[in-house]
């Protein structure tokens, strides 16, 4: 197999990257930004257009990255230029209410099945501690239930057999992370009912809530097996327990009302990111009215923000889920995914590799695992061989495909991703897989 380490950035990334690590940890301001579990050095972007992002040294990729989720219509699109235009004239920020925040909490539930109100706040990472926060205030119980793989952000509550760049780089918690309160997380895999049963009997009374992604995204992609999400709920509700849906990568996603919309199961709080800001940094949490008002200042649970509601966010916000109403994009996105993974099969049996790797998707969202498959849990995706999905992830940036740099993320298609461009993405994943398997 070849050396993944051989790949190079160019000149300007280089030189970047040399004065990044002077000054921010590893070079990055986000672990998964790093290429440290592919090898190399991290290309640095100059800009974004559409389907396409450009790196400082001048060279054009196909994006699948596509910031880990917002960008629903490509980068930049015009409709968000001219929201954003706007609202940096009016101000940046104002420590006071806003109209906008108002019509973008009106706006959201609307949309989602389960949010009567909400609190808007600015990261998922934000939207997921605060729903926990009240989830124990609301039941009087300390216990929160997680799925192993599952990514909720990085509070000191869910890095406890987290996926995403916690999985990537091999870490099983976090240094900093209380012994005594990473005991009040426990861990069940995705997709196995009976686990969460027994979780019920062996803490009966303790648990707070159950917190997943009802289609999981950050162990790379996992679905939900049938009946799965529906059992989940019942069994909430038989013990007094809450139901936390993080719809951070999903919410708006797969559907206008997100994936509890398009599978048909309401919780009793959801959290929402990625696509709710446009890309710039939005978060929200929300449910029914009686939990939700237990949040200050209408209750005692306390939660706050300074840039919370943010003009400039919330503008661009407001301006996705109009555009989601006047151009209702899922036809396109499914057309586009399903010829991606029709095509990403095509040349995994033409190659003989059926047994080798395997292709998740959801709408737009899709992953290609280096293992046999099928993925139904972490379980079954984290023994997936990831030097030789770093081989791959380096051929394809050879080829002009940008690719999240870990096997456990979800690749993003937009709007923006035309027929020709996937076609060019699924050639050159062909010779990419060709690479990997050189041995």
């Amino acid at each position: 197999m070849k050396d993944p380490r051989k790949a190079r950035g160019g000149a300007r990334s280089a030189a970047l990257f040399r004065r990044a690590r002077k000054v921010i940890p590893g070079g990055v301001n986000s672990p998964v930004r790093s290429f440290a579990s592919v090898g190399g050095e991290p290309f640095f972007v100059a800009a974004g257009r559409g389907c396409r992002v450009r790196d400082a040294d001048g060279r054009s990729y196909i994006d699948y990255v596509m910031s880990y989720g917002p960008h629903l219509f490509g980068h930049v699109p015009a409709f968000l230029q001219r929201a954003l235009s706007r609202a940096m004239r009016r101000g940046t920020s104002y420590g006071a209410p806003t109209e906008l925040e108002v019509r973008l909490a009106e706006r959201v539930a609307e949309m989602v099945p389960s949010i009567e109100v909400l609190r808007l706040v600015s990261s998922g990472t934000e939207a997921t501690m605060s729903a926990a926060r009240l989830a124990r205030a609301a039941t009087g119980r300390k216990r929160l239930v997680k799925t192993e793989g599952g990514y909720h952000g990085h509070a000191d509550s869910f890095l406890v057999s987290a996926g995403s760049g916690v999985a990537t780089l091999g870490i099983a918690g976090s240094p900093g992370v209380p012994e005594e309160l990473a005991a009040l997380t426990t861990v069940v895999p995705y997709n196995d009912v009976e686990a969460l049963e027994a979780v019920f009997t062996t803490f009966p009374g303790e648990i707070a809530a159950v917190i997943l992604e009802p289609v999981a995204a950050n162990m790379g992609l996992v679905l939900p097996k049938p009946g799965y999400l529906e059992s989940v709920r019942e069994r909430t509700r038989k013990h007094g327990a809450l139901l936390i849906f993080d719809e951070v990568i999903t919410g708006f996603r797969l559907a206008s009302g997100g994936a509890q919309a398009l599978l048909g199961v309401t919780p009793d709080l959801t959290t929402l990111g990625k696509i709710l800001g446009g890309g710039l940094p939005v978060g929200a949490y929300g449910g029914r009215r009686d939990l939700m008002e237990k949040m200050a200042p209408s209750g005692p649970v306390y939660q706050a923000g300074t840039l919370s509601g943010n003009p400039l966010a919330v503008s661009a916000g407001l301006a996705m889920l109009d555009e989601l109403r006047r151009r209702p994009p899922y036809a396109v996105l499914e057309q586009g995914g399903s010829l991606l993974e029709s095509l990403l099969r095509a040349e995994i049996d033409a190659r003989g590799l059926s047994d080798e790797v395997c292709v998740t998707r959801l709408g737009s969202l899709l992953t290609l695992f280096f293992t046999p498959g099928p993925a139904v849990d972490f379980a079954s995706v984290r023994g997936a061989d990831t030097k030789r999905y770093a081989a791959f992830f380096h051929a394809m940036r050879e080829r002009g495909v940008f690719l999240p740099p870990a096997q456990f993320e979800a690749w993003f298609v937009s709007t923006a991703h035309g027929e020709p461009e996937i076609r060019r993405t699924a050639r050159a994943a062909g010779e990419s897989l060709g690479v990997a398997f050189d041995s």
